[in-house]
C-alpha cells in the first residue's frame, strides 16, 4: 500500500495537467471564434467594399499648331462580381441581351469566376444607362479612360493607336508610350444593398501622362491626303504615299498614306494592316537613285559637271544583261543623264565611280540603315555590302534596281541635297511636356555631311532640268517657282515568277521647292498605277505639283501647278568635253567626237553643235522649218503631229548633222 506522501505529488501533477488542458482548450476555442468572426467580417466587407484598378489618363497628342489628334475621354465599362450573384448564369444571359453579346459565352464566364471581371468595356452611354436601370446584383458601371482620335483617319497610320488596356501598340502611341502613359491607380468602391456602386470622391489621386506635339501640319496633311486619293482614283493605283520634310530641321510636316486607317476602329482592323509603309516597307526606288549617283560621282571627282557620256546608241552590255534606254540619247552630260533618265548613262557613271565608292556614298546618304526617327519597327532598307556586288548588281543599283529603300530614307536623302549636303535626322516629335510642365522643344539632330555644299548645289541645279520642257518631270512644274526633281518608275517583282513584272510598277517623284533655297523636300509614290501612262513623270509628278503648291502657299508663296510645255524648242551648245566616259583610257573626247546615227565622225567646233530638242507635238511644217534652219536631212512618215523622232531629244549633234527621222500621226491615234 502506497503511502500518503507518494499519492500527494501524483495528484497535484494530474490536476496541473487538467488545468493546462482546459486552458489550452479555452485558448483554442477563442482563437477559433476569432478566426470565424474575422472571416465573417472579411466576407461581409467583401460584399460592400472593392478596389478597382483604373488605367491612367494618357497624355494628349497635338499637331504642330496645337490641334488635338489623340485625346483621352471617359467611357463607361460594365463589370461584374459573380460571388455576389444568386444565379450568375441568368445574370450573364440578361447582360448579353443588352450588350449584343453571345449569351452562352457570358453565362459561362460568370459561372466559372467569382471575383471582379469586365463584361464589356467602352460601351455606349445608352447601354450603360440600360444596365444601370436593370439593378442586377453584382453588376456595375465604371468610367475608365478611352483613347479618341478627333481627326479620324487623318494621319491615322502615323498616330497609331492605344489598345483597350491603354497601351500604345502602333505609331506615335507606341513610340511615345512611356511618356504618354501615366501611373496606374486604384479606386476603392462600396456597394449598396441593391448592388449599386458608391465611391467616395477624393479617395485617389489620378495621374496623367505627358503631352506630345507633332511636327505634322494638319491642314497640309488633309490637303495631301485628298490630293493623293484623287491621284489614286485617276491612275487606278492600289495606294500611295506623300512625305514632306523640312531640309534644315528634319521635321516631317506631311505623311499621307493611302489606304488610311481610322485609329478609333482599331478593334475592327487586322493588326498587320495598321502599320506605316513609309517607315516599314523597303521597296525599289527606280531612277530616283540616279540623283544620288551623280552626286556621289561629282563629290569623288569621278566625273566633271560638263563631261560627256556616250550612251552607246541606247544599249550597253554588262556581264549578264544588256542595259537599254527608252531612246538613243547619243551623248549626254551628267545633267542630261538626269533630265532624260538614261540608264546607260547612269551605268557608265557608276562604273567610273566604282563599287566601293558608290556603296559608301549611298550609305552616307542614309541608305541601308535606320534613319534614327525612333518610329517603331522602322526598316533599315536593303543594301548588300559592296563586295557582294557583281557587275550586273552594280549596274542595276545605278538606276534603282536591286536595292530597297523606305520612303523616309528617300525623303531624308533628298532633303540632304536641299540642305547643302548635310543629312538631318528626320523627326515627328516637335516638343514634349510633362503633366503640369512647360513645352520642351526637341533638338535638331545633325547626322553627317554627305557631300560638299558645292556638289549639292550642282546636283540640285541639274535636277531643275528634270522639270523643264526637255526633262521627264515637266508635269511637276509650278508657276513662277523653280522646282528641282527626279522621276522614277520601278518595276515590282512578280512573286509568282520571281521576275520583274511587266505591268506592275511604283511611280516615283522626288523634288525640292523652291530650287534656289529649298524649304520643302517632297517624295511622292503611287503603287501600281494602271494604263500606259504609269511612269513617275506621268502620275507622280503632277501629284507633287499639287502638294508643293499647298506647301508654298502655307509659306506665303502663291503659285499653282504649271507643266512645262512639251513643244518648247531650245538650241544649246554642248558642254566643254573632258575625257569621255566609255572611251579607251587616256583617249581624249576631243580626238573622238560622238558619232551620229549615220555613223559619220567629223570633228566639230562647239559653235557647230546643237542639242536636239523634243519635237513631240509639232506640226510637219514646224518640224521642216526646224530642220531647214539647222541643215538637217529630214525624213518622215505619217501625217498630223510628231510623236517619235531619231535622234532622240537631248542628243548633241555635230556637223555634218545626221539625218533626222520623224514620225507623225493624227490626234487621237493610240500609242
Amino acid at each position: 500500500m502506497k503511502s500518503r506522501s507518494a499519492e500527494s505529488p501524483a495528484r497535484r501533477i494530474a490536476w496541473l495537467r487538467a488545468i493546462c488542458l482546459l486552458g489550452f482548450l479555452a485558448l483554442a476555442g477563442r482563437a477559433g471564434h476569432l478566426v470565424l468572426e474575422d472571416r465573417a467580417r472579411i466576407r461581409g466587407e467583401s460584399q460592400i467594399k472593392h478596389v478597382l484598378k483604373i488605367p491612367p489618363t494618357r497624355g494628349t497628342v497635338y499637331d504642330r499648331s496645337g490641334h488635338d489628334l489623340a485625346v483621352s475621354v471617359n467611357a463607361p465599362s460594365v463589370y461584374a462580381i459573380p460571388s455576389q450573384m444568386a444565379d450568375p448564369v441568368e445574370v450573364g444571359r440578361t447582360l448579353a441581351q443588352h450588350l449584343d453579346l453571345d449569351p452562352d459565352a457570358v453565362a459561362q464566364r460568370l459561372e466559372n469566376r467569382e471575383r471582379y471581371t469586365f463584361i464589356q468595356r467602352w460601351v455606349t452611354h445608352a447601354q450603360a444607362q440600360a444596365i444601370t436601370e436593370l439593378e442586377l446584383p453584382g453588376v456595375g458601371i465604371v468610367k475608365e479612360p478611352r483613347r479618341a482620335y478627333p481627326a479620324g483617319v487623318l494621319a491615322g497610320r502615323i498616330i497609331g493607336f492605344a489598345n483597350i488596356d491603354g497601351q500604345g501598340v502602333r505609331g506615335i502611341e507606341q513610340q511615345e508610350d512611356d511618356f504618354l502613359q501615366g501611373k496606374n491607380y486604384t479606386r476603392p468602391v462600396r456597394r449598396d444593398g441593391l448592388g449599386g456602386t458608391m465611391s467616395r470622391p477624393g479617395q485617389h489621386t489620378e495621374t496623367r501622362g505627358g503631352d506630345i506635339r507633332l511636327t505634322i501640319d494638319s491642314s497640309l496633311q488633309a490637303h495631301a491626303e485628298a490630293a493623293l486619293q484623287q491621284a489614286i482614283d485617276k491612275s487606278g493605283a492600289e495606294g500611295g504615299t506623300v512625305l514632306s520634310v523640312v531640309p534644315s530641321t528634319g521635321e516631317i510636316q506631311v505623311l499621307a498614306e493611302a489606304p488610311g486607317i481610322d485609329p478609333t476602329a482599331f478593334r475592327e482592323l487586322a493588326f498587320v494592316t495598321t502599320g506605316s509603309p513609309a517607315f516599314h516597307d523597303a521597296v525599289e526606288p527606280g531612277s530616283t537613285m540616279k540623283a544620288f549617283l551623280v552626286a556621289a560621282a561629282l563629290e569623288a571627282g569621278a566625273i566633271e559637271p560638263r563631261e560627256v557620256i556616250d550612251c552607246s546608241g541606247g544599249e550597253y552590255r554588262v556581264p549578264g544583261k544588256t542595259i537599254r534606254d527608252h531612246h538613243d540619247y547619243g551623248v549626254l552630260d551628267p545633267a542630261s543623264v538626269l533630265w532624260h533618265s538614261s540608264n546607260v548613262g547612269s551605268v557608265k557613271i557608276a562604273e567610273k565611280l566604282g563599287r566601293e565608292a558608290h556603296y559608301h556614298a549611298l550609305a552616307r546618304f542614309g541608305f541601308g540603315k535606320k534613319t534614327g526617327s525612333q518610329f517603331p519597327d522602322e526598316s533599315s532598307g536593303i543594301m548588300r555590302g559592296w563586295r557582294k556586288w557583281k557587275p550586273l548588281d552594280h549596274a542595276t543599283i545605278a538606276f534603282g534596281q536591286g536595292i530597297g529603300v523606305t520612303v523616309l530614307q528617300l525623303a531624308a536623302a533628298t532633303a540632304a541635297l536641299g540642305n547643302g549636303g548635310e543629312l538631318i535626322q528626320p523627326r515627328l516629335i516637335r516638343a514634349r511636356r510633362t503633366a503640369g510642365g512647360d513645352w520642351q522643344e526637341t533638338p535638331v539632330e545633325r547626322v553627317r555631311r554627305v557631300v560638299s555644299p558645292e556638289t549639292a548645289k550642282q546636283v540640285v541645279g541639274m535636277m531643275r532640268g528634270v522639270v523643264s520642257s526637255q526633262g521627264t518631270g515637266r508635269l511637276a512644274g509650278l508657276r513662277g517657282v523653280s522646282v528641282a526633281g527626279k522621276t522614277g518608275t520601278a518595276q515590282k517583282l512578280d512573286p509568282a515568277t520571281g521576275r520583274y513584272s511587266q505591268d506592275r510598277f511604283i511611280a516615283w517623284f522626288i523634288g525640292m521647292v523652291p530650287a534656289e533655297n529649298p524649304e520643302f523636300a517632297i517624295v511622292v509614290a503611287l503603287d501600281e498605277p494602271k494604263g500606259t501612262a504609269h511612269g513617275g513623270g506621268d502620275v507622280a509628278a503632277p501629284l507633287f505639283a499639287k502638294v508643293a503648291t499647298a506647301h508654298l502657299r502655307r509659306s506665303g508663296i502663291v503659285t499653282a501647278p504649271k507643266p512645262e510645255p512639251r513643244r518648247k524648242v531650245e538650241l544649246a551648245g554642248p558642254p566643254v568635253r573632258n575625257t569621255e566616259i566609255g572611251s579607251p583610257a587616256g583617249e581624249s573626247a576631243r580626238s573622238r567626237p560622238p558619232q551620229g546615227r549615220s555613223g559619220s565622225s567629223h570633228a566639230s567646233r562647239p559653235e557647230d553643235r546643237i542639242l536636239m530638242p523634243d519635237l513631240h507635238g509639232l506640226s510637219r511644217a514646224e518640224v521642216k522649218q526646224f530642220a531647214d534652219r539647222h541643215a538637217l536631212d529630214l525624213r518622215s512618215e505619217g501625217r498630223g503631229r510628231a510623236f517619235d523622232q531619231k535622234p532622240a531629244p537631248g542628243t548633241i549633234l555635230g556637223r555634218p548633222h545626221p539625218r533626222l527621222f520623224v514620225r507623225f500621226r493624227t490626234t487621237g491615234q493610240g500609242g
